[in-house]
Parts: structure tokens; sequence; C-alpha cells
């Protein structure tokens, strides 16, 4: 992943429609890049593990939940295909919410061969800890920021998904 990563910074979209110039970056600036990512991946790693933890949710479950914040209903299928997974692992995955009265499963009224998934009211609260918990931690880390440094971060973050999604385009 690192490597996909670095290449982000040696092929820049920007660079692909204009001289066909490499840019010019130095092994130390591609080191540097590669130990951010790393730290800041580990951090997020850590971030992750302190929630699985607090709201007592295995990674999966929680970002199934999660799916449900802009839904009312779900289908298996559907959350397969958002969380990238075969249909089978979402049956375990909700059939844990079921077990701890997160999600429900109710009949589609217009085609009994379907099974929609909602939250349960216990979901939607747990739902909204957790929205709670990551706009707090959000804040958190914006706060250590001067508000010029969250504009250019938040900018040069931008920049950074964007070169990344390009490179990936590449690979595909």
């Amino acid at each position: 992943m690192l490597d996909i990563l670095c290449l982000c910074v040696i092929v820049h979209p920007m660079n692909q429609f204009n001289d066909h110039t490499p840019l010019e970056i130095s092994s130390n600036q591609v080191n540097q890049f590669q130990t951010l990512v790393t730290k800041l991946f580990q951090c997020c790693q850590e971030r992750l593990q302190y929630q699985y933890e607090r709201f007592k949710l295995p990674d999966a479950e929680l970002r199934c939940l999660l799916l449900f914040e802009e839904e009312r209903y779900l289908t298996s299928k559907g959350i397969a295909y958002k969380m990238n997974v075969v249909k089978s692992r979402v049956t375990k995955i909700i059939d844990g919410l079921v077990k701890k009265k997160l999600v429900q499963r109710i009949p589609d009224p217009g085609d009994s061969r379907i099974t929609l998934l909602s939250l349960t009211s216990e979901g939607q609260q747990k739902l909204n800890e957790i929205k709670e918990f990551h706009n707090h931690v959000n804040h958190q880390v914006l706060m250590q920021m001067e508000p010029e440094q969250r504009k250019t971060m938040l900018t040069n973050l931008d920049l950074l998904k964007a070169s990344m999604e390009a490179v990936k385009e590449m690979m595909v």
C-alpha cells in the first residue's frame, strides 16, 4: 500500500497533461512521505482499535452500522457492495448486529424474496454515539492547528486524495 502511495507523489495528475517532464523528487522526499503515511496509518489504526473497544463492536460491524447513516433501509446485497465483501460475510456481520439488537430484519412489502435491514432504536442510539465520537475527535485534531494551517492542511489533503485516486486509476 505504501508503495502505491509513493507513486502518488511521483506521478502527479497535473503533470500527465503538461510537458511530460518528470517532476524532480528526491529520494529523501519519497522516504519522508512514506514515513509520514506510515505514521498516519498507524495513528488511524490505534484510533480504530480504541473505538472498537469503546463501542464494543468489531471493525466490520462498526463499518456496517455506519452505512445506515444515510439510509433508512439497506439490503445484504447493498451492504456487500458498499463494504466490498462477499454476501456470506455480510450475513455474519448482520447476524452479529441482530444479536446485539442494533439491526433488525424486515420483509420487503413489495417483494417477499427480499429482506430489508434497518437500525433498531438501540442501533440508532449507537450510531449517534459513534458519529458524536468521530465529530469530537476530528474537532480536537483540527483544534491543534491555527485557522490558516487548517485551511492549508485541508487543501493539501484534498490534493493528496486526488493524486492517490489518479494513480489508482492508472493501475486499473
